[in-house]
């Protein structure tokens, strides 16, 4: 078995490690070609990542002219314990109010932003007016979680 295969997350490993980790790091591609990185916070819907952010903001620019993106998730601090996602992604930006709200709420919901109230509602519909939803849909997925090699590298 090859050290990739050893160190490779199963697809419930995946699915874990995205529910415990707060921050996905975006990288789409810039107007002059470089790659633009930015963090985001996220939820997973049905396998897909999905965040929100300004129409205008220079991530969903590059989305709309290049709908490619690569996701990284990481955690650990030492090699021993570095565990890692990397999502080659397709991009879909939503922009339906009522569907942005929803995603905004959930995303307020996980990260500890405010309770279902008819107040936490209109924050996030207002903000919903000037943003946009983006869904992330795997196309490749590389992982790595070297405590599976029990200090042998």
């Amino acid at each position: 078995m090859s050290r990739r295969d050893q160190i490779k997350l199963s697809a419930e490993e995946i699915a874990e490690f995205l529910d415990q980790q707060r921050v996905v790091i975006c990288a789409t591609l810039g107007p002059r070609g470089w790659p633009h990185l930015m963090p985001l916070w996220y939820i997973v819907r049905a396998g897909d990542i999905w965040a929100w952010t300004y129409a205008k903001s220079q991530k969903a620019r590059n989305l709309e002219r290049d709908p490619r993106a690569t996701l990284e998730l990481e955690a650990g601090e030492q090699y021993q314990v570095l565990r890692g996602v990397m999502i080659e992604a397709r991009a879909t930006i939503h922009r339906d109010i009522a569907l942005v709200a929803d995603v905004g709420a959930e995303i307020y919901s996980r990260y500890g932003g405010g309770a279902a109230d008819n107040g936490f509602t209109d924050a996030v519909r207002a903000q919903a007016a000037k943003r946009v939803a983006l869904q992330f849909s795997a196309e490749r997925i590389a992982s790595w979680d070297h405590r599976k090699l029990g200090g042998m590298y």
